[in-house]
């Protein structure tokens, strides 16, 4: 597996992760982030997050053509990269924990430089580990 394919699978599995905790365990999320777990606003954007997330990154697996992975990490570049900012800019106004601000901060940076990685050509699909079907 090339370096390109690798951070395209490595981006597609912490979206899965991430999304799918915000997804399912939201209340959890809402605690790690020192937010009260119990504002339903709070419940229903980190909902959000999650199907944007876990849909993201399902996408990343399988992608069609070298177009639509082009497209998808172009666009995956920038949401990250919003990700990251607003992460930043919420840890500077108290509006997360200073903590919790660098950790989402540096996910998403971290994510910002795997799409900039998995651009470009040869595009694989993902496989799985031997023994497991696709």
């Amino acid at each position: 597996m090339d370096a390109r394919t690798a951070a395209r699978c490595a981006l597609a599995g912490i979206r899965l992760v991430n999304g799918a905790a915000a997804l399912l365990t939201p209340r959890v999320m809402a605690r790690r982030l020192g937010a009260d777990p119990e504002q339903p606003a709070l419940i229903y954007v980190l909902r959000m997050f999650g199907v944007r997330t876990v849909v993201l990154g399902a996408q990343l697996l399988r992608p069609a053509d070298a177009g639509e992975l082009d497209r998808m990490l172009r666009t995956g570049t920038l949401i990250h990269a919003s990700d990251a900012l607003s992460a930043a800019c919420a840890g500077r106004a108290g509006l997360l924990p200073h903590r919790m601000a660098a950790a989402a901060t540096a996910i998403s940076t971290v994510n910002v430089a795997l799409t900039l990685v998995a651009r470009g050509r040869p595009c694989q699909p993902c496989r799985p580990p031997e023994g497991i079907p696709p």
